[in-house]
């Protein structure tokens, strides 16, 4: 399903450029390359925003053409777990979305050799989760803090150091090292393994395949500033990589944690094999053709521009949940500043405010938050929804928007009044809720219960997946059930530092 009213990437023609250039390097090690996976091996909608055309789960398909060669080991940092670190994209925390890619991986025909626990303290959270998972016939390994790091190379190669965390077992040449999140401990499971695999006489190597910076487009490249925004609570700065440069003569793009780490991996990777280091340059242990697959620039550049807002109100919603620093959110602000972009230049955030007043001047003197809602369709129609007593903003813009693609007239009721008034008494007088109107996920579940006795609303049924991949803003922060019926439609949602409510707690 296609998600882009433009196309500015080419999926077939990258995965081709890119399961070579694996290979390729599998060719360069006799036995066996352990590939560090940075970023979302699945559901990548980071990279399908910022490169339209791109298939979120490029990744997975990539590794289905090379699955007989594969064996996946799953990272998950014991402290995640501990802390109930969430996924925002599917709103799941970092357990669950463990289970839900080892899933994932086999319905593609991928096989995970096993799960790692990393830096293992005895964290309750993290025991369950293995017992959850071993109880699954899933492997699972403990890791623990590796004695020596990051100064003392030669406690850290030794009995002491990698030698003391187990060797985990894996039958084929490839082994993709993954895992939810940065800091998951893919690179120190990677390079136990390899100490181990030397010890044995296995003469195993290493590479890395991240998709974002993009080492050959410029340094000030929107999608590599994209990258910024995305990362702007982990501090990563994108830079000319100093050892490529010295090396090659080429300037390449990486970003500053792996330049600072490279000349200690280096000397930890000659440790391992006894030998010289295999790479000039941490750009050299990349494996990167997405530069291949993009086939428009202006297409590329405007929207990796519009993640860098999108990152922006995140940070701005995150910061007054308490969840992301100021910092953080001054540095998004300055990436945006940065890029030459603003608020403005994403059109649905003035049409939301826009209706927010509206709302608040039809409805003056009622109370409660007045709440407004824009999406922009792949024509560059901009369709909005106003908060009222029987609809949140967001689910009377997407009411309005599916009639808008229906070609169905403005003033048309889609939803019988009978079927209104009894999920308002079902909230209000049967579970006892303070709010009675419809967020996004009971207004879809309306709708489709509408479409069975009523053709207008079937027709504004069958529009629903051509909101897929729209821009859309809202005036306040989404309520659970306005969070997760958007997310469902997988529009691209952003929203105003501003709650829905007034009360401390929001549960509806």
């Amino acid at each position: 399903m296609k998600y882009y009213s433009q196309i500015g990437f080419d999926n077939d023609k990258y995965l081709h450029e890119q399961s070579e250039a694996i290979l390729k390097r599998v060719s360069r090690f006799n036995d066996k390359l352990y590939l560090e996976m940075g970023g979302k091996i699945l559901y990548d909608y980071h990279a399908a925003r910022v490169l339209p055309g791109f298939d979120p789960n490029a990744k997975i398909r990539l590794l289905q053409k090379l699955k007989d060669k594969i064996d996946v080991i799953l990272c998950v940092h014991a402290g995640d777990l501990e802390r109930n670190k969430v996924r925002a994209d599917f709103g799941i925390t970092y357990d669950v979305d463990a289970f839900k890619s080892i899933d994932d991986m086999k319905w593609f025909g991928i096989h995970v050799a096993a799960v790692v626990i990393t830096r293992f303290k005895n964290q309750p959270a993290a025991i369950t989760f293995q017992n959850k998972l071993e109880l699954k016939g899933i492997k699972v390994y403990r890791h623990f803090l590796t004695k020596g790091y990051p100064l003392d190379v030669e406690t850290i190669v030794s009995q002491e150091g990698y030698g003391a965390n187990e060797y985990i077992e894996t039958t084929r040449p490839i082994v993709v090292v993954t895992g939810p999140g940065p800091g998951s401990g893919k690179l120190a499971t990677s390079l136990c393994n390899m100490y181990h695999d030397h010890k044995k006489g296995i003469k195993a190597g290493y590479a890395k395949f991240e998709t974002f910076p993009v080492w050959d487009l410029p340094l000030n490249h929107p999608v590599n500033v994209a990258y910024e925004a995305a990362t702007a609570d982990l501090r990563d700065k994108n830079m000319i990589d100093p050892y490529h440069l010295e090396a090659y003569d080429v300037e390449a793009v990486n970003y500053n944690r792996d330049i600072e780490a490279f000349s200690l991996l280096e000397r930890i990777i000659e440790k391992i094999t006894g030998g010289k280091g295999t790479y000039k340059s941490p750009t050299d242990m990349g494996v990167n053709r997405i530069s291949s697959g993009i086939v428009d620039e202006k297409v590329v550049k405007e929207a990796a521009n519009q993640e860098v807002i999108r990152r922006y109100f995140r940070s701005s919603v995150e910061y007054i949940m308490g969840v992301t620093s100021k910092t953080t959110l001054e540095r998004s602000s300055e990436i945006m500043r940065r890029a030459g972009v603003s608020e403005n230049d994403r059109k649905v955030v003035a049409a939301a405010r826009k209706a927010a007043k509206e709302a608040e001047k039809k409805r003056k003197g009622y109370g409660g938050i007045y709440s407004g809602a824009a999406i922009e369709l792949r024509d560059g129609t901009i369709i909005t929804g106003k908060s009222s007593p029987l609809f949140h903003s967001s689910s009377a813009m997407i009411l309005n928007a599916t009639k808008h693609l229906a070609g169905l007239p403005d003033n048309m009721f889609l939803l019988p009044e009978s079927i209104i008034d009894s999920v308002t008494h079902l909230k209000k007088d049967i579970l006892n809720g303070k709010q009675v109107s419809l967020d996004v996920e009971e207004t879809l579940i309306a709708l489709a219960i509408s479409a069975t006795s009523n053709p207008a609303a079937k027709m504004a049924l069958e529009k629903l997946t051509e909101l897929y991949g729209c821009e859309m803003h809202s005036t306040h922060i989404p309520t659970p059930g306005d969070e997760a019926g958007c997310r469902k439609l997988k529009v691209n949602l952003t929203c105003d530092p501003v709650f829905s409510s007034k009360r401390l707690f929001v549960s509806e």
